[in-house]
Protein backbone atom coordinates (compact mmCIF):
# COMPACT_ATOMS: atom_id res chain seq x y z
CA UNK A 1 0.00 0.00 0.00
CA UNK A 2 1.27 3.47 -0.93
CA UNK A 3 -0.81 6.59 -0.38
CA UNK A 4 -0.37 10.35 -0.10
CA UNK A 5 -3.05 12.42 1.61
CA UNK A 6 -3.88 15.58 3.58
CA UNK A 7 -2.52 15.23 7.13
CA UNK A 8 -5.31 17.16 8.84
CA UNK A 9 -8.13 15.29 7.08
CA UNK A 10 -6.55 11.91 7.84
CA UNK A 11 -5.97 12.90 11.46
CA UNK A 12 -9.61 14.00 11.88
CA UNK A 13 -10.94 10.78 10.32
CA UNK A 14 -8.66 8.56 12.45
CA UNK A 15 -9.61 10.37 15.67
CA UNK A 16 -13.33 9.74 14.91
CA UNK A 17 -12.76 6.07 14.06
CA UNK A 18 -10.49 5.50 17.08
CA UNK A 19 -13.35 6.16 19.53
CA UNK A 20 -14.81 2.67 18.99
CA UNK A 21 -11.52 0.77 18.91
CA UNK A 22 -11.09 -1.83 21.67
CA UNK A 23 -8.52 -0.91 24.32
CA UNK A 24 -8.67 -4.29 26.09
CA UNK A 25 -9.01 -7.33 23.85
CA UNK A 26 -7.41 -10.71 23.29
CA UNK A 27 -7.34 -10.05 19.52
CA UNK A 28 -4.39 -7.73 18.70
CA UNK A 29 -5.97 -6.54 15.42
CA UNK A 30 -8.97 -5.19 17.35
CA UNK A 31 -6.74 -2.56 18.95
CA UNK A 32 -6.01 -1.17 15.51
CA UNK A 33 -7.53 0.80 12.66
CA UNK A 34 -7.96 -1.09 9.39
CA UNK A 35 -6.61 1.00 6.49
CA UNK A 36 -7.55 -0.10 2.98
CA UNK A 37 -6.51 1.80 -0.16
CA UNK A 38 -8.23 1.13 -3.51
CA UNK A 39 -9.81 3.02 -6.42
CA UNK A 40 -8.40 6.37 -5.30
CA UNK A 41 -10.02 6.06 -1.86
CA UNK A 42 -8.79 5.25 1.63
CA UNK A 43 -11.15 3.33 3.90
CA UNK A 44 -10.66 3.50 7.70
CA UNK A 45 -12.42 1.11 10.09
CA UNK A 46 -12.58 0.79 13.87
CA UNK A 47 -14.64 -1.98 15.52
CA UNK A 48 -15.04 -3.51 18.98
CA UNK A 49 -17.54 -6.25 17.96
CA UNK A 50 -20.43 -4.10 19.27
CA UNK A 51 -20.01 -0.78 17.49
CA UNK A 52 -18.01 -0.07 14.34
CA UNK A 53 -17.20 3.16 12.49
CA UNK A 54 -16.11 3.20 8.86
CA UNK A 55 -15.26 6.22 6.73
CA UNK A 56 -13.77 6.80 3.30
CA UNK A 57 -11.74 9.74 1.96
CA UNK A 58 -10.14 10.79 -1.32
CA UNK A 59 -6.39 10.14 -1.36
CA UNK A 60 -3.67 9.65 -3.96
CA UNK A 61 -3.30 5.86 -4.21
CA UNK A 62 0.04 4.91 -5.73
CA UNK A 63 -0.30 1.25 -4.79
CA UNK A 64 -3.44 -0.49 -3.53
CA UNK A 65 -3.30 -2.53 -0.34
CA UNK A 66 -4.30 -2.72 3.29
CA UNK A 67 -2.85 -2.90 6.80
CA UNK A 68 -3.96 -2.66 10.45
CA UNK A 69 -2.08 -0.13 12.59
CA UNK A 70 -2.40 0.29 16.36
CA UNK A 71 -5.00 3.04 16.76
CA UNK A 72 -3.47 4.85 19.73
CA UNK A 73 0.00 5.15 18.15
CA UNK A 74 -1.34 6.07 14.71
CA UNK A 75 -3.58 8.83 16.13
CA UNK A 76 -0.81 10.18 18.37
CA UNK A 77 1.53 10.37 15.37
CA UNK A 78 -0.99 12.05 13.04
CA UNK A 79 -1.86 14.63 15.69
CA UNK A 80 1.76 15.79 15.85
CA UNK A 81 2.85 15.69 12.21
CA UNK A 82 4.30 19.03 11.01
CA UNK A 83 3.51 19.17 7.28
CA UNK A 84 0.32 19.45 5.22
CA UNK A 85 0.80 16.14 3.40
CA UNK A 86 1.63 12.69 4.75
CA UNK A 87 2.91 9.65 2.87
CA UNK A 88 2.13 6.15 4.14
CA UNK A 89 3.73 3.00 2.68
CA UNK A 90 3.22 -0.59 3.83
CA UNK A 91 4.89 -3.71 2.41
CA UNK A 92 3.92 -7.40 2.39
CA UNK A 93 5.80 -7.93 5.70
CA UNK A 94 3.36 -5.46 7.35
CA UNK A 95 6.12 -2.90 7.88
CA UNK A 96 4.64 0.58 7.58
CA UNK A 97 6.57 3.82 6.96
CA UNK A 98 4.92 7.19 7.70
CA UNK A 99 6.70 10.26 6.27
CA UNK A 100 5.70 13.90 6.74
CA UNK A 101 8.22 16.65 6.02
CA UNK A 102 11.46 15.58 7.73
CA UNK A 103 9.64 13.24 10.12
CA UNK A 104 9.70 9.48 9.55
CA UNK A 105 8.13 6.66 11.57
CA UNK A 106 8.47 2.93 10.99
CA UNK A 107 5.67 0.86 12.52
CA UNK A 108 4.97 -2.86 12.64
CA UNK A 109 1.41 -3.48 11.48
CA UNK A 110 -0.93 -6.47 11.36
CA UNK A 111 -2.31 -8.20 8.25
CA UNK A 112 -5.75 -6.94 7.22
CA UNK A 113 -6.97 -10.55 6.99
CA UNK A 114 -6.85 -10.77 10.79
CA UNK A 115 -9.34 -7.92 11.19
CA UNK A 116 -12.98 -8.99 11.81
CA UNK A 117 -15.49 -8.09 9.13
CA UNK A 118 -18.16 -5.49 9.88
CA UNK A 119 -21.74 -6.80 9.78
CA UNK A 120 -23.60 -5.95 6.57
CA UNK A 121 -27.20 -4.77 6.31
CA UNK A 122 -28.98 -5.19 2.97
CA UNK A 123 -32.42 -5.13 1.37
CA UNK A 124 -33.84 -2.57 3.77
CA UNK A 125 -35.79 0.63 3.20
CA UNK A 126 -33.71 3.37 4.82
CA UNK A 127 -35.27 5.70 7.37
CA UNK A 128 -34.03 9.20 6.47
CA UNK A 129 -34.02 11.78 9.27
CA UNK A 130 -32.81 15.37 9.49
CA UNK A 131 -29.49 15.31 11.37
CA UNK A 132 -30.37 18.18 13.70
CA UNK A 133 -33.70 16.60 14.64
CA UNK A 134 -32.15 13.20 15.37
CA UNK A 135 -29.38 14.79 17.45
CA UNK A 136 -31.91 16.76 19.51
CA UNK A 137 -34.15 13.71 20.03
CA UNK A 138 -31.23 11.55 21.21
CA UNK A 139 -29.92 14.21 23.62
CA UNK A 140 -33.42 14.66 25.07
CA UNK A 141 -33.85 10.95 25.85
CA UNK A 142 -30.42 9.35 26.37
CA UNK A 143 -30.08 10.77 29.90
CA UNK A 144 -32.86 8.40 31.03
CA UNK A 145 -31.15 5.23 29.75
CA UNK A 146 -30.34 2.62 32.41
CA UNK A 147 -26.74 1.94 33.40
CA UNK A 148 -27.71 -1.34 35.09
CA UNK A 149 -26.42 -4.28 33.03
CA UNK A 150 -28.92 -6.61 34.76
CA UNK A 151 -31.62 -5.38 32.36
CA UNK A 152 -29.51 -4.97 29.23
CA UNK A 153 -32.44 -4.00 26.99
CA UNK A 154 -32.94 -0.78 28.99
CA UNK A 155 -29.32 0.33 28.38
CA UNK A 156 -30.48 1.45 24.94
CA UNK A 157 -33.01 3.82 23.39
CA UNK A 158 -36.07 2.31 21.73
CA UNK A 159 -36.85 3.60 18.22
CA UNK A 160 -40.45 3.32 17.02
CA UNK A 161 -40.78 4.24 13.34
CA UNK A 162 -44.27 4.47 11.86
CA UNK A 163 -45.42 6.16 8.63
CA UNK A 164 -44.89 9.88 9.22
CA UNK A 165 -43.50 9.61 12.74
CA UNK A 166 -40.39 8.74 14.77
CA UNK A 167 -40.53 8.13 18.52
CA UNK A 168 -37.57 7.57 20.88
CA UNK A 169 -38.09 6.05 24.34
CA UNK A 170 -35.64 5.61 27.23
CA UNK A 171 -36.28 4.20 30.70
CA UNK A 172 -34.15 3.28 33.71
CA UNK A 173 -36.69 2.11 36.30
CA UNK A 174 -36.95 5.53 37.99
CA UNK A 175 -37.82 7.75 35.05
CA UNK A 176 -39.09 7.65 31.49
CA UNK A 177 -38.29 9.92 28.53
CA UNK A 178 -40.33 9.98 25.31
CA UNK A 179 -39.57 12.21 22.32
CA UNK A 180 -41.71 12.31 19.16
CA UNK A 181 -41.20 14.04 15.78
CA UNK A 182 -42.87 13.87 12.36
CA UNK A 183 -40.64 12.43 9.59
CA UNK A 184 -41.09 11.55 5.94
CA UNK A 185 -41.36 7.77 6.06
CA UNK A 186 -43.87 5.60 4.24
CA UNK A 187 -42.53 2.09 4.84
CA UNK A 188 -43.47 -0.68 7.24
CA UNK A 189 -43.53 0.11 10.99
CA UNK A 190 -40.19 -0.61 12.69
CA UNK A 191 -39.28 -1.09 16.34
CA UNK A 192 -35.70 -1.62 17.53
CA UNK A 193 -33.41 -0.75 20.46
CA UNK A 194 -30.05 0.97 19.87
CA UNK A 195 -27.36 0.85 22.61
CA UNK A 196 -26.73 4.24 24.25
CA UNK A 197 -23.01 3.87 23.48
CA UNK A 198 -23.78 3.74 19.75
CA UNK A 199 -26.02 6.81 19.89
CA UNK A 200 -23.34 8.77 21.75
CA UNK A 201 -20.97 8.14 18.84
CA UNK A 202 -23.65 8.94 16.24
CA UNK A 203 -24.38 12.33 17.84
CA UNK A 204 -20.66 13.26 17.71
CA UNK A 205 -20.60 12.70 13.94
CA UNK A 206 -23.78 14.62 13.06
CA UNK A 207 -22.28 18.10 12.76
CA UNK A 208 -21.85 19.12 9.14
CA UNK A 209 -24.28 16.48 7.84
CA UNK A 210 -27.81 17.36 6.69
CA UNK A 211 -29.47 13.96 6.96
CA UNK A 212 -28.92 10.55 8.53
CA UNK A 213 -30.03 7.32 6.86
CA UNK A 214 -30.88 4.38 9.14
CA UNK A 215 -30.65 0.91 7.59
CA UNK A 216 -32.17 -1.61 9.97
CA UNK A 217 -31.86 -5.40 9.90
CA UNK A 218 -32.92 -8.00 12.47
CA UNK A 219 -29.78 -7.81 14.60
CA UNK A 220 -27.85 -4.78 13.32
CA UNK A 221 -28.29 -1.18 12.26
CA UNK A 222 -26.16 1.10 10.07
CA UNK A 223 -26.27 4.89 10.49
CA UNK A 224 -25.04 6.62 7.32
CA UNK A 225 -23.81 10.13 8.17
CA UNK A 226 -22.01 11.86 5.31
CA UNK A 227 -18.85 9.83 4.59
CA UNK A 228 -19.23 7.86 7.84
CA UNK A 229 -21.05 4.62 8.57
CA UNK A 230 -21.73 3.60 12.17
CA UNK A 231 -22.55 -0.11 12.46
CA UNK A 232 -24.06 -1.45 15.67
CA UNK A 233 -25.69 -4.52 17.07
CA UNK A 234 -29.26 -4.03 18.32
CA UNK A 235 -30.41 -4.95 21.81
CA UNK A 236 -32.86 -7.82 22.15
CA UNK A 237 -35.38 -8.30 24.94
CA UNK A 238 -38.69 -7.18 26.43
CA UNK A 239 -38.74 -3.39 26.69
CA UNK A 240 -40.99 -1.79 29.30
CA UNK A 241 -44.64 -1.36 28.28
CA UNK A 242 -44.24 2.38 28.75
CA UNK A 243 -47.80 3.29 27.75
CA UNK A 244 -49.08 1.35 30.76
CA UNK A 245 -46.71 3.31 33.04
CA UNK A 246 -48.13 6.71 32.06
CA UNK A 247 -51.04 7.86 34.30
CA UNK A 248 -54.24 8.55 32.37
CA UNK A 249 -55.78 11.13 34.72
CA UNK A 250 -54.44 13.67 37.23
CA UNK A 251 -55.65 15.43 40.37
CA UNK A 252 -53.28 18.41 40.02
CA UNK A 253 -52.03 20.24 36.94
CA UNK A 254 -49.31 22.90 37.10
CA UNK A 255 -48.06 25.32 34.42
CA UNK A 256 -44.59 26.71 35.07
CA UNK A 257 -41.73 28.48 33.30
CA UNK A 258 -38.96 25.96 32.47
CA UNK A 259 -35.99 28.24 33.21
CA UNK A 260 -37.51 29.41 36.49
CA UNK A 261 -38.05 25.90 37.89
CA UNK A 262 -34.73 24.58 36.52
CA UNK A 263 -32.79 27.42 38.21
CA UNK A 264 -34.72 26.88 41.46
CA UNK A 265 -33.98 23.14 41.57
CA UNK A 266 -30.33 23.88 40.74
CA UNK A 267 -30.05 26.39 43.61
CA UNK A 268 -31.81 24.23 46.14
CA UNK A 269 -29.73 21.17 45.22
CA UNK A 270 -26.46 22.80 46.27
CA UNK A 271 -26.71 21.16 49.71
CA UNK A 272 -27.27 17.68 48.21
CA UNK A 273 -24.12 15.74 47.31
CA UNK A 274 -23.24 12.15 46.43
CA UNK A 275 -22.25 11.69 50.07
CA UNK A 276 -25.14 13.67 51.54
CA UNK A 277 -28.15 12.34 49.68
CA UNK A 278 -31.56 13.77 50.48
CA UNK A 279 -34.83 14.08 48.56
CA UNK A 280 -35.86 17.39 47.10
CA UNK A 281 -39.15 18.42 48.76
CA UNK A 282 -41.68 20.10 46.43
CA UNK A 283 -44.99 21.61 47.53
CA UNK A 284 -47.46 22.55 44.78
CA UNK A 285 -50.10 24.84 46.31
CA UNK A 286 -51.72 28.25 45.94
CA UNK A 287 -50.12 29.19 42.62
CA UNK A 288 -46.61 28.67 43.95
CA UNK A 289 -44.12 25.83 44.06
CA UNK A 290 -42.04 25.62 47.24
CA UNK A 291 -38.79 23.72 46.75
CA UNK A 292 -36.56 22.78 49.68
CA UNK A 293 -33.72 20.46 50.69
CA UNK A 294 -32.30 19.48 54.07
CA UNK A 295 -28.98 17.73 54.71
CA UNK A 296 -26.42 17.80 57.52
CA UNK A 297 -24.96 20.89 55.82
CA UNK A 298 -28.17 22.86 56.46
CA UNK A 299 -31.39 23.71 54.66
CA UNK A 300 -32.28 25.48 51.42
CA UNK A 301 -35.69 26.94 50.62
CA UNK A 302 -37.06 28.60 47.50
CA UNK A 303 -40.46 29.62 46.17
CA UNK A 304 -41.41 30.23 42.53
CA UNK A 305 -44.66 31.32 40.83
CA UNK A 306 -46.76 28.76 38.95
CA UNK A 307 -50.35 28.14 37.86
CA UNK A 308 -51.56 25.35 40.13
CA UNK A 309 -54.94 23.82 39.35
CA UNK A 310 -56.24 21.09 41.68
CA UNK A 311 -55.29 19.55 45.00
CA UNK A 312 -52.28 20.57 47.10
CA UNK A 313 -49.42 18.08 46.66
CA UNK A 314 -46.28 17.66 48.79
CA UNK A 315 -43.89 15.27 47.11
CA UNK A 316 -40.21 14.27 47.14
CA UNK A 317 -37.81 13.62 44.23
CA UNK A 318 -34.27 12.67 43.41
CA UNK A 319 -32.99 16.16 42.53
CA UNK A 320 -30.80 14.97 39.64
CA UNK A 321 -33.63 13.07 37.95
CA UNK A 322 -35.89 16.13 38.13
CA UNK A 323 -33.13 18.45 36.90
CA UNK A 324 -32.29 16.17 33.93
CA UNK A 325 -35.92 16.19 32.82
CA UNK A 326 -36.37 19.98 32.97
CA UNK A 327 -33.02 20.61 31.27
CA UNK A 328 -34.15 18.43 28.37
CA UNK A 329 -37.30 20.54 27.80
CA UNK A 330 -36.69 22.79 24.79
CA UNK A 331 -39.77 24.98 25.38
CA UNK A 332 -40.47 28.01 27.58
CA UNK A 333 -43.36 26.58 29.62
CA UNK A 334 -44.38 23.04 30.59
CA UNK A 335 -47.30 21.25 32.21
CA UNK A 336 -46.58 19.23 35.34
CA UNK A 337 -49.26 16.66 36.18
CA UNK A 338 -49.51 14.91 39.54
CA UNK A 339 -51.64 12.39 41.44
CA UNK A 340 -50.60 12.85 45.04
CA UNK A 341 -47.28 12.19 46.82
CA UNK A 342 -46.76 8.54 45.76
CA UNK A 343 -47.54 8.65 42.04
CA UNK A 344 -45.08 9.62 39.28
CA UNK A 345 -44.90 13.18 38.03
CA UNK A 346 -45.46 13.78 34.30
CA UNK A 347 -43.89 16.70 32.41
CA UNK A 348 -45.13 17.65 28.93
CA UNK A 349 -45.08 20.77 26.73
CA UNK A 350 -47.84 23.28 27.50
CA UNK A 351 -49.09 22.56 23.98
CA UNK A 352 -48.46 19.53 21.75
CA UNK A 353 -46.94 16.13 22.48
CA UNK A 354 -43.31 16.40 21.34
CA UNK A 355 -41.97 15.08 24.63
CA UNK A 356 -43.09 13.41 27.83
CA UNK A 357 -40.92 12.93 30.92
CA UNK A 358 -42.05 10.80 33.83
CA UNK A 359 -40.19 10.75 37.16
CA UNK A 360 -40.97 8.49 40.12
CA UNK A 361 -41.21 10.20 43.52
CA UNK A 362 -39.11 9.51 46.63
CA UNK A 363 -40.92 8.93 49.92
CA UNK A 364 -40.50 11.87 52.29
CA UNK A 365 -39.86 11.54 56.00
CA UNK A 366 -42.21 13.69 58.06
CA UNK A 367 -40.29 16.40 59.83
Amino acid sequence: MKIVCNTQLLNEACQNVQRVVSSKTSIPAMEGILMKAEDGMLSLTGYDLEVGINTTMDVKVEEEGSIVLTARILCDILRRLPAEQVRIEADERQLCVIRCGEVEYKLVGIAAEEYPELPAVSDTQPVVIDSEILGTMVRQTIFAVSTNEMKIVHTGVKFEVTPGQLRLVAVDGFRLAIRTEPIEYTGEPLSFIVPAKTLSEVVKLLEGSEVVALNVAKRHIIFEIGSYKVVSRLLDGDFLDYNAAIPKSFSTTVAVDVKTITDSIDRTSLLITDRLKSPLRCVFDGNTIKISATTSLGTANDRIPAEVDGERVEIGFNNRFLLDAFRACNVEKVKIMLNGPLSPITITPEEGEKFLYLVLPVRLRNE
